[in-house]
């Protein structure tokens, strides 16, 4: 079998050394794109990664050649051995990173410093107190700012994740780019994507296209300008002219990014799903208890990834239910 990254890399020559691991599929809040309205079934515990499982397979993903990891949920931060985790993760000569709905933020700022964890990504899809209640289904609207505030006066890299959908919070696409002038944050548009139990119709997304057109309209034509990608960056990133800030737009439908991909997520069951769009799983969390070599697992996984969202090539197969209806929905992989 070949060595290190060779084992992460695909068919298409693409590498994998990004690994995304979620600790949890319990949130804190209800987004309605995010979690079904009945909610996920709750599975004993025993069903999901002990913290020693969680840091043994991120070891051995690191010794295949993974250089980052992100921890995503749910919300990981509720999980109540999150702050070890954390601590022992960062050990590790990766990159270290999390996502999080930005409600537990004060309680864990000071283990993110400890830890040298610097880049701290916040879901928010709205600027609007009431309308984030109705999106969350729970009202911490002001603790969310708040926190986001203390990340930045504690010079943290702050990303703001929105997942931009028409007519719920399509008309604040500007006001968000706007807030990048005068603040030194990093705005980024997701594309509403089909998930298990979000009734996703892509008439309710806004495409990529039409967030530039919006920002042209209200900055003008030369009033923001096109910045430099990092290497496998999944967005197409700007900025505002003399902006402090950026924003950045992830187009998974309507322009995706599948021929730099170079993540591979582990979900809080110890599935990896080698594609967000991905139905089909590996199970590596069965065969480690059972004392067995996870490596030609994880890399069967990453050999058999598809060139293009598991091979939803055309918006025609995205549309079609039957072939997504059956993934799970976003709070149970993890972002």
């Amino acid at each position: 079998m070949p060595q290190g990254t060779h084992i992460l890399k695909d068919r298409f020559g693409r590498v994998h050394d990004y690994l995304r691991i979620s600790l949890t599929e319990r949130c804190n809040l209800r987004c309605f794109y995010c979690m079904p309205l009945e909610g996920v079934p709750l599975r004993p515990k025993e069903h999901f990664m002990r913290t020693e499982e969680v840091v043994s397979i991120a070891s051995t993903f690191v010794d295949l050649g993974v250089k980052k990891i992100r921890l995503t949920g749910g919300e990981p931060l509720i999980r109540k051995d999150a702050e070890n985790i954390i601590r022992q993760l960062s050990a590790l000569p990766v990159k270290l990173g999390i996502t999080t709905n930005g409600i537990l933020v004060d309680r864990y700022i000071d283990c993110f410093e400890a830890c040298e964890i610097r880049s701290i990504n916040v879901s928010l899809d709205s600027l609007m107190r009431d309308r984030v209640a109705a999106i969350t289904r729970r009202d911490y609207f002001d603790r969310i700012m708040s926190n986001i505030q203390m990340l930045l006066d504690r010079d943290f890299h702050v990303k703001i994740n929105v997942v931009v959908m028409r007519g719920t919070n399509d008309d604040e696409v500007t006001d968000f780019i706007e807030w990048t002038r005068q603040t030194p944050i990093h705005v980024r548009f997701i594309e509403f994507m089909p998930f298990g139990g979000n009734r996703w119709e892509w008439k309710n997304g806004v495409s990529l296209d039409e967030i530039l057109s919006r920002a042209t309209e209200r900055f003008g034509p030369f009033g923001f300008e096109r910045i430099t990608d990092s290497p496998n960056d999944t967005a197409k990133n700007y900025r505002l002219k003399g902006g402090r800030g950026t924003f950045a737009i992830i187009s998974s439908v309507t322009n995706p990014f599948c021929d730099t991909c170079n993540r591979i997520r582990l979900t809080a069951d110890g599935k990896i799903k080698n594609c967000l769009f991905s139905n089909s799983e590996t199970d590596l969390l069965t065969a480690f208890r059972s004392g067995k070599d996870i490596k030609p697992l994880i890399a069967d996984a990453v050999l058999n990834k598809k060139a293009v969202r598991s091979g939803m090539n055309t918006m025609e197969q995205l549309s079609d239910s039957d072939v997504h209806s059956d993934n799970r929905s976003m709070v149970s992989i993890g972002g």
